[in-house]
């Protein structure tokens, strides 16, 4: 008997065209949709069909696997996604810290959990609609990028959990998006002009400021008014709540200067903004915490690639431990070095591992 495999249906294009690959190798697939948020707890649009895990994504999921004749359960993983992630990302901000939620997404819902229900069900593989790849060799399995450098999420797969590697299909690695598409039209899915999402998955608008408002009201209603202040410690304005910004930010500062300033630090405990120029976003090293090598043998110092942000360029670095804390030096400065964003390290298109932005060192 074939293999079963596991594979996440998000009701997208990108999972579906990944479903009918599944069964196109011959596995025996099973089609799951992960239920992890009610937008009406905070906002969004139950119905909409773009919102993941929306009444109509969950539907055009079913849809794709009718059509495959493959079975398709929706399964709730809410309590887990919200102490794990949506928890984690009001706490980050309250810290006066950019998280990447997609990322512990990733690593513990849907790789750590998933992965869990694969084995209740007798499932020998999981499979998704990931732009990456996994090579698989004998005794090892490898990340990798995948074919289609636009649309790549090798950065955001970093957390997964190594020992599942062995267990994880992509069947879009080797595909560009307009390929999934072409291949989606095609076969005719109700999926296939499904307009792809930029958004973080539970802030149905894109507007975390109001989601933190409503998720976590009574701690946002303690933050009011605070000071920002430029290199020299001077007070030069006033801002709205700590949490409204960014590391880089210069929009919506409010203020007038002769060259343009950027947020520089953020200082929650004196509710404080700190901006200066653009000059002082320029960072030549940062510490990195809850590193996930992906690879065995690691020995350091050593010399890698690393991005610092989602579909930014990759960079020259070395990375250096001490007291199981770990360093990374940048080849060149870069700007806007944001504590709480991932920071991921590669040896040409495999993925070594990664962490998450501690702090800048000086």
């Amino acid at each position: 008997m074939p293999d079963k495999v596991l594979v996440a249906m998000s009701g997208g294009v990108d999972s579906s065209v990944a479903l009918l690959k599944i069964v196109e190798m011959g596995y025996d697939a099973i089609g799951v949709t992960m239920k992890l948020w009610e937008y009406r707890d905070v906002g969004g649009n139950l119905l909409d069909d773009s919102n993941c895990c929306s009444v109509g994504a969950i539907n055009n999921a079913k849809l794709v696997c009718d059509r495959l004749d493959v079975p398709h359960y929706t399964l709730d993983f809410t309590d887990v996604f919200q102490k794990s992630v949506v928890d984690n990302f009001a706490d980050e901000y309250l810290a006066g810290r950019t998280p990447n939620p997609c990322v512990r997404c990733n690593s513990l819902v849907k790789w750590d959990a998933f992965v869990q229900q694969a084995d209740k069900l007798g499932a020998a593989y999981i499979a998704t609609g990931h732009y990456a790849k996994v090579q698989h060799l004998k005794g090892s399995s490898v990340l990798k990028k995948g074919k289609d450098s636009l649309k790549d999420q090798a950065y955001v797969l970093w957390g997964i959990p190594a020992h599942t590697l062995s267990r994880t299909l992509f069947p879009l690695g080797d595909l560009t998006k307009e390929e999934v598409r072409n291949i989606a039209r095609k076969n005719k899915f109700e999926t296939a002009e499904i307009p792809e999402s930029m958004e973080i998955c539970f802030v149905a608008d894109n507007n975390y400021k109001r989601f933190l408002k409503e998720y976590i009201p009574e701690k946002m209603s303690e933050i009011g008014a605070g000071e920002i202040v430029d290199e020299s410690g001077v007070v030069v304005g006033e801002h709205s709540g700590y949490t409204d910004y960014t590391i880089g930010q210069r929009k919506g500062l409010g203020l007038s200067t002769p060259e343009p300033r950027y947020v520089s630090n953020i200082d929650p405990s004196n509710n404080q903004i700190r901006i200066g120029k653009k000059g002082s976003l320029s960072k030549n090293n940062c510490e990195v915490s809850g590193v996930n090598w992906l690879v065995d043998n690691m020995s350091f110092p050593c010399d890698v690639q690393a991005q610092i942000r989602y579909n930014s360029p990759v960079i020259d670095a070395t990375i250096t431990q001490k007291d199981h804390q770990f360093s990374v030096e940048f080849g060149k400065p870069q700007i806007a070095v944001t504590p709480g964003q991932s920071i991921v390290f590669y040896q040409d298109d495999v993925v070594l591992g990664g962490g998450i932005i501690e702090k800048n060192i000086e």
